[in-house]
């Protein structure tokens, strides 16, 4: 098995654990998770989830290992998650050909990917974005390992987008329901 698949079965049960977490089964919300990461594992929901999904993105998976603790410390908000939205709205499409230029092929190639996290990182610092910083850093330090290709794959991935995209939603559904309770 090469590391690449290692990665992703172990990353697709922890993710797996984090969508039990949200299940309101208050204190026992953390043993659920771990149960239910133990059982994608062993029952083989993991794989089954990496062979739909592909190799979940390294800032997938440390939200969702964020997310695991008694109090969970959810980093990506509305606005993120609104931008992140708008990006892939706008990667995606040029990704799969919908013009001439290819910003997936950066990836391959990333010193300018690269330098262009460089005002990220410290737009982050500035700001004191620990959580985010530290999820760029491991995604840093996740492509220089060397399993990864591509520096596009461990920033994010279509099953980020959706996540994104549901909080997206949950947002407005709860404000059209406040709205209608007035």
């Amino acid at each position: 098995m090469s590391p690449l698949a290692a990665y992703g079965l172990l990353a697709h049960g922890l993710i797996f654990g984090a969508l039990a977490s949200l299940l309101p089964l208050g204190i026992l919300r953390p043993h659920a998770a771990l149960a239910a990461t133990t059982v994608a594992l062993l029952a083989g929901i993991a794989p089954v989830m990496h062979a739909t999904f592909g190799t979940p993105s390294v800032t997938l998976l440390m939200l969702a290992i964020l997310h695991l603790p008694a109090k969970p410390m959810a980093p990506l908000t509305y606005p993120g998650a609104l931008g992140l939205l708008a990006f892939a709205g706008l990667f995606y499409p040029a990704a799969l050909g919908w013009g001439s230029f290819d910003p997936y092929a950066l990836g391959y190639q990333p010193w300018a990917l690269l330098a262009a996290l460089i005002p990220v990182g410290f737009a982050l610092w500035l700001r004191r974005m620990n959580t985010w910083l530290l999820i760029l850093a491991v995604d840093l330090a996740a492509y220089a390992s060397g399993i990864f290709a591509n520096l596009w794959d461990v920033l994010f991935d279509p099953l980020l987008v959706f996540v994104a995209f549901c909080i997206v939603l949950q947002h407005h559904v709860v404000r059209f329901i406040a709205a209608r309770r007035r």
